[in-house]
């Protein structure tokens, strides 16, 4: 399954090239990434075993999320993750129904419940850190990341995802080149549009250095 990627990566930093999708929905944590436009939402499977009669509630809610049910979607994750606070999946995908709706503080939320609830999970730490990306909490966003990556060093989209960060964000292209590296290196297909982003940072000229106050001594 492919999942789209975490941020748009602005036209301020490559004028010419076209933008990925800004949302980004689960998938298996080796899937991989592309820059298309989004597709429809797939959603994590339970990750502790279950009983059936869980089980099918939680394919009934992931199924009404791939028809765009988002509300009936909602319902069966909420009564889900009151009735088997043990799971991280139900409010992973209560995260993700949250912040395509806008509700960013909610959003925050139920993801970072969801690595309370499973803390080995990297696909649930790039989806906090895309949220907390939107909030403009770059600090806790390059965290999260960072802990995706460290228990899945093969997640390509949390690698381009932290490459974005410190490309746009964080100011430091050369950690940023790193990282667009080490995504292509993960993703046998290629990618030209980080190809190009790549060849857009090696070639981006520093601001010139201005004066514009005095340090008090």
């Amino acid at each position: 399954m492919a999942e789209p990627l975490e941020a748009i990566r602005q036209a301020v930093a490559a004028p010419a090239a076209a933008s990925p999708a800004a949302s980004a929905v689960a998938a298996t944590p080796t899937s991989t990434s592309t820059t298309g436009p989004a597709a429809a939402p797939t959603t994590p499977e339970p990750e502790v075993p279950v009983s059936p009669t869980v089980q099918r509630a939680y394919d009934d809610a992931r199924g009404a999320l791939r028809a765009g049910r988002v509300d009936e979607a909602e319902r069966g994750f909420r009564a889900l993750a009151k009735s088997e606070p043990q799971l991280g999946g139900p409010h992973a995908n209560l995260g993700l129904i949250y912040r395509q709706a806008g509700k960013l503080p909610e959003a925050v939320a139920e993801l970072e419940l969801a690595v309370r609830a499973n803390p080995q999970q990297p696909l649930y730490f790039n989806q906090l850190g895309v949220t907390y990306r939107h909030q403009g909490q770059f600090a806790k966003a390059r965290e999260a990341y960072e802990q995706a990556i460290a228990l899945d060093p093969s997640y390509a989209s949390a690698h381009l995802n932290l490459g974005i960060l410190h490309d746009l964000y964080l100011s430091d292209g050369k950690r940023a080149l790193e990282l667009y590296d080490r995504y292509l290196a993960l993703s046998p297909g290629g990618d030209p549009l980080v190809t190009k982003w790549i060849a857009d940072l090696k070639n981006r000229k520093p601001p010139p250095i201005t004066v514009s106050r005095k340090e008090k001594e």
